[in-house]
């Protein structure tokens, strides 16, 4: 007589899973700019940092089989990565995500964020804001994703507001 074991379905699905990443584990910030391709998470990631590079957009980090994407803290006006503190719209850092939309799809969200104010009691992410549409940086990237081709996709509709 076989007894029946809970843990053995348990571990087989914790070993088939392979929780090993190179994204960080933070998400776009609300209203990113985002478009839907027609490619591979992999290639989409390589062609939307290609097209960033080529608005002299300092890519840093680039994780293809991940899709993801980073520059370092750099200056907005010349595009030169910067050890001062990251602090007002002169300092931006962009970040970008690839995702499977459906198979043969990949959603690209691009986010432009600077840091307003420093606060040592937040978190470094909650600190970040997304930067104006009309950001010279923000106008680049813009750029970059529609040399990446797409469709423009609308920001995920705004969480209901409670009432008073």
């Amino acid at each position: 007589m076989s007894q029946f074991r809970p843990w053995v379905p348990l571990s087989c699905m914790v070993l088939a899973c392979n929780p090993n990443t190179s994204r960080p584990p933070i998400h776009p910030i609300f209203g990113a700019q985002a478009i839907e391709v027609e490619l591979d998470v992999p290639t989409a990631t390589a062609e939307v940092a290609q097209a960033l590079r080529q608005d002299s957009i300092p890519v840093a980090v680039l994780e293809l089989r991940d899709g993801y994407l980073e520059t370092p803290w750099f200056e907005s006006a010349t595009g030169t990565p910067t050890t001062q503190r990251p602090l007002g719209l002169d300092v931006v850092r962009v970040r970008g995500w690839v995702d499977v939309e459906h198979p043969g799809h990949s959603r690209i969200t691009v986010e432009v964020v600077y840091r307003p104010w420093a606060d040592p009691s937040l978190p470094d992410r909650e600190l970040e804001r997304l930067a104006p549409p009309d950001h010279p940086v923000s106008l680049r990237a813009q750029a970059a994703l529609a040399r990446v081709g797409g469709q423009q996709q609308a920001a995920p509709p705004s969480a209901p507001k409670e009432p008073e």
